[in-house]
């Protein structure tokens, strides 16, 4: 596989995400649409670490350690920096019971659609680094 057929895999697989996060929300699964979207980030930065690195990127879920492995954290707004540390932490607390119950409940549909457009708004801005 090419190095631009890398990055290409870790795109679809971010739109993916993206529409998975969609139709969670229309079903009104806002904590896992919200996981999906940080799924969705976690790939995109993934396709960029390949583009920029041609290299595996690193098995992590850590979108702030990962956008620090390439220099898109260093392009990045501090909005974006900060929503991307909001991000992070749906990804452990929607897969464990003990968390699961505490942050759907902050997790409404009107939160979740918030968080969906950001996502959609960082996807197409990485898009354009890639």
């Amino acid at each position: 596989m090419t190095n631009e057929e890398k990055v290409k895999y870790w795109v679809g697989l971010s739109d993916r995400d993206l529409n998975t996060a969609e139709w969670l929300i229309k079903g009104g699964h806002n904590l896992y649409a919200g996981f999906m979207c940080h799924q969705a980030v976690e790939k995109i930065f993934k396709g960029y670490f390949v583009k920029m690195k041609a290299d595996t990127p690193p098995l992590t879920h850590d979108l702030t350690g990962l956008a620090q492995k390439t220099d898109i954290y260093d392009l990045m707004s501090d909005q974006q920096k900060d929503f991307i540390e909001d991000l992070n932490p749906l990804n452990i607390e929607a897969r464990y019971p003990d968390y699961k119950n505490k942050i759907a409940q902050t997790m409404t549909k009107n939160v979740t659609q918030k968080i969906l457009t950001k996502t959609k708004e960082l996807l197409q801005w990485t898009k354009q680094k890639i």
